[in-house]
């Protein structure tokens, strides 16, 4: 028996104020769409902002449904809307939030399971890491350079 190790890294900010100006905005369009998450069963609202190559910001926020599981994430909604408009555009960064109506959230929050795959399957069709940021309501930020610190056995059309 071999074990294996896999390391991950992640840059912290302590507050919004600590990003770089250009993540700044895109965090600040994150939390203004935030408001127009659609969450009447969770009551958690996700709000994403994504930067593409093309100069181009792209919203998205969680849209939830009483047919489970027929909602759709923030990021799903933002990543794909992207794809589907413009399809020839990278996507270099992504800003979320996150935030409950029931409580404060302070640490920050990493995309699901399903959206990571997501994520993943733009960035490995276009062969550029994704930056993504990441918070909840308040406090830290966290920054990945890539997906794969998020999902580092990533599942692509190689398997298939």
């Amino acid at each position: 028996m071999k074990q294996i190790s896999i390391t991950t890294q992640f840059t912290s900010f302590e507050n919004v104020q600590e990003l770089p100006n250009e993540i700044q905005d895109l965090m600040a369009q994150a939390i203004e769409v935030r408001k127009n998450a659609y969450a009447p069963y969770s009551n958690f609202r996700v709000g994403v902002a994504i930067l593409l190559d093309n100069g181009k910001t792209v919203l998205g926020s969680n849209q939830e449904n009483a047919a489970y599981p027929s909602g759709l994430c923030a990021e799903r909604v933002a990543i794909f809307y992207a794809g589907a408009v413009y399809p020839d555009a990278k996507i270099l960064k992504m800003a979320i939030t996150a935030a409950s109506d029931t409580n404060q959230t302070k640490a920050p929050i990493p995309p699901c399971g399903s959206c990571r795959q997501s994520i993943a399957e733009y960035e490995i069709r276009q062969k550029t890491p994704i930056e993504i940021y990441f918070m909840g309501e308040i406090g830290s930020i966290y920054k990945s350079e890539s997906l794969k610190n998020l999902l580092p056995f990533m599942f692509d059309k190689k398997f298939l």
